[in-house]
């Protein structure tokens, strides 16, 4: 009777035994049989995936968006630090970029350029890729989730808090070589021979204009004017986005596309373009011969508007204006065509089983 009840005890005991020894060999088999991903399929995952790709689509928007205004660009920066009784820039939009081919050749239209693609491939990349992180990991209550305009608005702003905090300082630079080859007359007495690049205008500003706080010079005004200008720019785009998009349509028409991106950022510019004046005018506060040297930036909106009146804030507006709409249509188009083809990369649900 006993060695009956010990056989089935050690017959129950055995049994858990034996499931597991049947189960593991079955694990490792289906593990053998699963694909081992290669380096070019793992790339193709990470690639592919939305805030990845956001951002990467991101930094060729802004290179592309850049490029293609840099006169413009360029232009509305000289206009924009040209203080009171200053006009050897006060021209319309056509003579002075004229005036700035006979005097400088093309170089004239790219100066800068370099540094400001070299700023504003990061700065865009950052900026798309955090709106996209932010929209997925705190706005959005599901996957695909519509955003609200306020929710949009106040993403596009943190986006770009984000994004002009970490790449200020090649904005600084992108400004000093913008007018240091200017014909600023203010200039002419103190400028060097040889022009200093990128790296040694920032070394200049490091060395002799206060270290690491000189090259965020003007940040606080650049924050006040770029999120609400960011916010706007993905809220008037995203809303114009689905309007442009016919019913039964996934995606508008790459023309629509530019539509909506011209307008967005006409838009946005025309709200927040007296912080980009402010901005630029600290970017170059310390220079020598600009006829002004602001305290803060009180000071500084009371000086413009004492000295140059209300249109103070709207230097440069005109080829700015000229300018966005085309920069930002070529932003949102090659942002759209970059990220879809990357999201295409990713490989077949097949090949991941």
């Amino acid at each position: 009777m006993s060695s009956s009840r010990e056989a089935a005890a050690a017959a129950a005991a055995a049994t858990p035994a034996t499931g597991a020894q049947s189960e593991m060999p079955a694990a490792k088999q289906q593990q053998q049989q699963m694909p081992k991903l290669g380096p070019i399929t793992h790339f193709r995952l990470y690639i592919s995936e939305p805030v990845t790709a956001a951002f990467c689509a991101g930094g060729v928007a802004g290179a592309v968006s850049r490029t293609v205004v840099s006169p413009l660009e360029r232009l509305k920066i000289l206009l924009q630090v040209q203080s009171a009784g200053r006009d050897a820039y006060r021209l319309s939009v056509g003579k002075a970029l004229a005036k700035m081919w006979r005097e400088e050749g093309w170089r004239g239209f790219m100066r800068g350029n370099g540094v400001n693609c070299i700023r504003i491939v990061p700065y865009s990349a950052v900026q798309f890729g955090s709106y996209n992180f932010y929209k997925r990991h705190f706005f959005e209550r599901y996957p695909g989730d519509t955003l609200t305009p306020l929710s949009r608005l106040v993403c596009g702003g943190i986006a770009g808090i984000t994004s002009v905090v970490t790449t200020y300082p090649l904005d600084i630079v992108r400004t000093r070589l913008s007018i240091q080859s200017a014909s600023f007359a203010e200039l002419q007495h103190n400028r060097p021979q040889k022009l200093p690049g990128m790296w040694g205008n920032m070394v200049l500003m490091y060395k002799n204009e206060g270290g690491l706080p000189a090259l965020y010079r003007g940040l606080i005004p650049t924050v006040m004017g770029v999120a609400p200008y960011v916010g706007l720019n993905f809220m008037v785009y995203e809303f114009l986005r689905g309007y442009f998009t016919k019913e039964g349509e996934q995606n508008p028409s790459s023309v629509r596309k530019l539509v909506a991106g011209a307008i967005s950022g006409a838009v946005a510019q025309t709200c927040t373009y007296p912080f980009d004046v402010l901005r630029r005018r600290f970017q170059v506060n310390t220079m020598d011969g600009l006829g002004y040297q602001y305290k803060s930036l009180a000071d500084a909106v009371r000086v413009i508007v004492r000295t140059e009146g209300f249109v103070g804030f709207y230097k440069g507006v005109i080829p700015n204006t000229l300018k966005v709409a085309p920069s930002m249509a070529a932003s949102w188009l090659s942002y759209e065509v970059s990220r879809d083809f990357l999201l295409g990369l990713r490989p077949a649900e097949k090949l991941l089983q």
